[in-house]
């Protein structure tokens, strides 16, 4: 038996503070539990769940070679009557069959323990201090035995409500961006680690209590643990290429306003490494931040465009021509009613700290920002779908948190069948002219029902006719289907934001609710044309998953995306002036090589920008018109506004992180060097996070 001062000693080290948190808890149970439980989890490093400091683990290993000789023959006298128990089961004609829905024998590992808070109570004596210790050990001496004869409910114990504790800390500190390694659980679960499968924590107590005690040997400090496979499912597409004026003058493409590529993409640089090139798409990093354009007057023009030319910083060359958009910006008061859908997925992989813990604290944050007479309904899906929460006005705000905090994770991911109940809910409690919407909030694919995303795409094209929105918000890694929350995302009317800390979370349900929620116009498209008389080439950056073709422009029937309230959008062509010496196609030989025709019309003009779009309530679409002439030049890189410069200096960024030849010699520093002469008042701190984020790529890539 471990003597009082080392007892002492190994608190000391185990919970620094005077106040023992969960940790100190925890281990004084792990102590207590040695001489029952599996003496060999100190060799790697950890005692109960705790892992141990290189001066804990020593101690302890000095406690260990005193007790070499007794602790064998006390581990081995409680393990024998187990193994027998265990033999018993495995003898039998039909062994214990473990499945998603059925249960198992609650065994030592999973009973819960009940620790009294110790932080007011006086040392006790030594002979107190054996006395309890053998009171203990016959308590569970006593309930490994009924474990194994019946099966218990289970139950939360203290430990477990205090790791949950932590793991809300964490998550209000915005530090979830990375998942947790595996850990124990149970008992001495620490700091709300991820729950192990039920049958693994049946199969890993079983062995534990038939291993043979041995003495221990320290792991090295920086032991790494396996990686998981990476299923991520990301769309991978080419780059957009530099375009001959006068062959092909016309551009056409959908505008944008998710968000999820820059959280994704930050995500990857905070966990140390660059981010996979096909994560990265430019125009959803630029679009990623607030920018203040000129908006319009009045809610009758819902949005309204300005464009400027400028000097490119990382070709002489060339020029950027920068289009920038601005939502109009709906007043709290005039913001219409709210009917809302949360469609959130609860299958087993959810079980994870950055995925339905996450989900659970970012969707209560929303419940507070939305009005009293707003409806919010629940939906979950796991091996098929389910309503939590009837249509409820937000006012009954206990009853919906209540709802969400009582969200368990378990079974597969039954997406379609949760879609079409989310639906069928949200036109229940349908508000006309206001705001019907269905949530839907996820790590990963639909395994059971339609799982093809082509036909997912078309289950939600039929619902999107109703007039009922979809939403897309991804969580966690590993098995995030980014692919598809862009397909169903971009035709159900809606926006995709990958949230991978409550700080997202806050930025995209409360800081930016307006823009995410009310819808001010839908179907938006833009279409330039240049004019090969001044300009000889020009690409797109970005907003190469929102091609479309020339002739959809005007066809109403093309789905496209949407503005909400206040959103900005941004694009920016590079583009070769005419004679720069900047070209990279050869001129056509037998082509408009110069004109000669008595002029041509418009021949001042670079461009001719063209945005159509639909009002939320309408079919037909409207125009927009802007020619783009010398009098929208900009003399000097300089002189453009900081958010223009911080915008292109984002656009840099998203280029250099896919390695396009446009930004192979412009490096990580220049970039920087904009972006810190642009970053402007940052009332939210979101450039100054971008600038950290430039100095890890440019850690991790060498500075190139």
């Amino acid at each position: 038996m471990v003597d009082d001062n080392e007892l002492n000693r190994l608190r000391d080290i185990a919970a620094p503070a005077p106040a023992k948190d969960a940790k100190a808890r925890a281990f004084e149970a792990a102590l207590r539990a040695y001489d029952q439980e599996n003496i060999s989890a100190v060799s790697q490093g950890s005692v109960g769940g705790l892992r141990l400091t290189e001066r804990a683990q020593k101690l302890w290993s000095e406690i260990m070679q005193k007790k070499l000789i007794a602790t064998p023959a006390l581990a081995g006298l409680v393990a024998l009557p187990i193994a027998g128990y265990a033999t018993f089961h495995l003898l039998r004609e039909q062994p214990p069959k473990f499945g998603g829905d059925e249960k198992i024998s609650e065994t030592l590992a999973d009973k819960p323990t009940t620790v009294k808070p110790t932080t007011a109570e006086p040392k006790p004596a030594r002979g107190e201090l054996e006395k309890d210790k053998k009171a203990d050990a016959d308590v569970e001496s006593r309930d490994a035995t009924d474990a194994l004869v019946a099966p218990a409910s289970p139950q939360k114990s203290e430990s477990t409500v205090a790791g949950g504790a932590a793991q809300q800390n964490a998550l209000e500190r915005g530090v979830l961006a990375e998942p947790a390694p595996p850990a124990p659980t149970g008992e001495f679960a620490l700091d709300g680690a991820a729950s192990v499968p039920s049958t693994s924590r049946a199969r890993m107590a079983a062995e534990s209590k038939l291993m043979a005690p041995q003495q221990p040997a320290m792991a090295p400090a920086d032991q790494m643990l396996p990686q998981e496979e990476n299923r991520d499912r990301i769309e991978d597409f080419k780059t957009n290429p530099v375009h001959a004026a006068l062959e092909d003058p016309v551009s056409t493409f959908s505008i944008d306003v998710d968000t999820a590529s820059y959280s994704f993409v930050r995500s990857s640089l905070k966990q140390g490494y660059l981010p996979q090139a096909d994560t990265v798409r430019v125009e959803e990093m630029i679009n990623y931040f607030p920018y203040d354009w000129k908006g319009p007057e009045s809610a009758s023009t819902p949005f309204n465009s300005t464009v400027s030319v400028m000097p490119t910083p990382w070709n002489t060359r060339t020029r950027l021509m920068h289009v920038a958009i601005k939502g109009f910006d709906v007043k709290p008061t005039e913001q219409p009613k709210a009917n809302l859908v949360f469609l959130i997925d609860v299958s087993g992989s959810m079980d994870e700290p950055d995925k339905l813990p996450l989900l659970k604290s970012a969707f209560r944050l929303l419940v507070s920002k939305l009005k009293a007479d707003d409806t919010i309904s629940i939906v979950t899906y796991a091996g098929d779908a389910g309503t939590v929460l009837e249509p409820t006005k937000a006012s009954e705000k206990d009853k919906i948190l209540n709802a969400i905090d009582n969200l368990t994770p378990g079974g597969s991911t039954a997406g379609e069948a949760g879609i079409k109940e989310a639906y069928r809910l949200a036109q229940k409690s349908f508000v006309k002219d206001g705001v019907n919407r269905v949530m839907l909030a996820t790590d990963g694919d639909f395994n059971v029902g339609q799982t093809d995303d082509d036909d997912l795409k078309r289950l939600i094209e039929k619902e999107r006719k109703t007039g009922v929105f979809l939403s897309v918000f991804g969580f966690g890694r590993g098995n995030l289907n980014d692919q598809m929350m862009q397909t169903i995302a971009q035709n159900g009317n809606g926006t995709a934001a990958y949230i991978d800390t409550l700080a997202e979370a806050e930025k995209v349900l409360v800081e930016d609710a307006s823009s995410t929620l009310f819808t001010i116009a839908k179907d938006v498209k833009i279409q330039v044309e240049f004019n090969p008389n001044k300009v000889s080439e020009y690409r797109l950056i970005g907003y190469e998953t929102r091609a479309l073709n020339r002739e959809d422009f005007n066809n109403d029937r093309v789905d496209a995306g949407d503005i909400g309230s206040g959103h900005s959008v941004t694009a920016i062509y590079e583009i070769t002036p005419k004679g720069s010496g900047g070209e990279q196609i050869d001129a056509l030989r037998y082509g408009q090589a110069s004109v000669d025709n008595g002029g041509v019309a418009n021949a001042d003009e670079y461009a001719f920008v063209k945005i159509r779009y639909k009002l939320p309530n309408e079919d037909v679409s409207k125009l927009i018109t802007t020619p783009v002439t010398s009098a929208n030049e900009i003399s000097s890189f300089d002189q453009a506004s900081t958010d223009q410069r911080f915008s292109v200096a984002v656009a840099a960024f998203g280029q250099k992180l896919r390695d396009q030849d446009a930004t192979a010699k412009f490096g990580y520093d220049k970039i920087m060097e904009i972006a810190t002469a642009a970053r402007g008042a940052d009332p939210f701190g979101y450039r100054s996070e971008f600038l950290s984020l430039v100095r890890l790529a440019s850690a991790l890539g060498g500075n190139r």
